[in-house]
């Protein structure tokens, strides 16, 4: 049983493309308690993200009630349409704030400070933090978006395979083995028809890790991708960028020469988290 004096209770929700994480705190920041659970956008798999979410928070409160909470939650997709306000209904916490997992990577990674923030794991979103506000690009999607993310990686590479097998473009080591690990084109084609954003991603570590041609190529693309949505968000006087999540670290290097990287000061988690304190009484 909690005690009153470490009322407010506050719980942090980050959810992503791959799997969704929270975290339950007190008003001193005293760690209560964490959960994780699977995917958590809520534009593409609007029941499965609800259900991960409810879940990963369950495991983070334990014996306390999800009513008794205020909620932040940074979740991927929720830029999409009226995605946030179909969510908010669902949640059955005392208060919570919905904004997109950009918000409360931006909110973790820079702390106090302006800057950028690029979050490239299953997906691709970034930020921009200064006085003025925050202005978000990206996150949109696979279908239309997600540049240099796992999941675009994925697609990108199974896609140039299957032009390789049709003889469009010169084939490779590395496209040969992406079709035959499927059985074949149309085996590949089969499971690219129903396969989600996470499992594109699945494919993105042997990308990162390859030194095919076809591999380092879309490296170069995906590196110039990064380049171009930070470009897209510098202000005059250049502000330095941060890169988080799964593919943060492969591209913090490679774009080391053109722009002041840093470290991130926290979490998307962490984010969302300082988003919960921040609800009002």
């Amino acid at each position: 049983m909690m005690t009153p004096a470490r009322l407010p209770l506050f719980l942090g929700i980050d959810g992503g493309g791959t799997g969704c994480r929270a975290v339950l705190a007190d008003g001193r920041g005293e760690i209560l308690g964490r959960g994780t659970a699977g995917p958590a956008n809520i534009a593409s798999d609007f029941e499965g993200a609800l259900g991960n979410i409810l879940q990963a928070a369950r495991e983070a409160a334990g014996e306390v009630s999800l009513t008794a909470l205020r909620a932040g939650l940074g979740l991927a997709g929720a830029n999409a349409g009226a995605a946030a306000d179909r969510l908010r209904p669902h949640l059955p916490f005392a208060r919570s704030t919905v904004v997109t997992d950009a918000e409360t990577a931006a909110l973790g990674a820079l702390g106090d400070s302006w800057g950028i923030v690029g979050a490239i794991g299953t997906g691709s979103v970034y930020a921009r933090r200064d006085g003025a506000g925050l202005r978000q690009i990206g996150g949109r999607g696979l279908a239309v978006g997600d540049e240099a993310s796992g999941a675009w990686l994925g697609k990108m590479a199974l896609s140039r395979a299957l032009r390789a097998a049709d003889g469009l473009i010169p084939g490779t080591p590395f496209l040969s083995a992406l079709i035959a690990r499927f059985g074949g084109v149309d085996a590949a084609v089969a499971w690219a028809v129903t396969a989600r954003g996470a499992d594109f991603a699945t494919l993105a570590p042997e990308i990162v890790a390859s030194r095919d041609p076809a591999a380092l190529a879309l490296m170069e693309e995906a590196t110039a991708e990064v380049n171009a949505a930070i470009t897209a968000l510098q202000p005059s006087q250049p502000l330095p960028v941060v890169l988080i999540g799964g593919l943060g670290p492969v591209f913090a290097p490679r774009i080391a020469a053109h722009w002041t990287v840093r470290p991130a000061v926290g979490s998307a988690l962490d984010g969302a988290l300082a988003l919960a304190h921040q609800i009002p009484d």
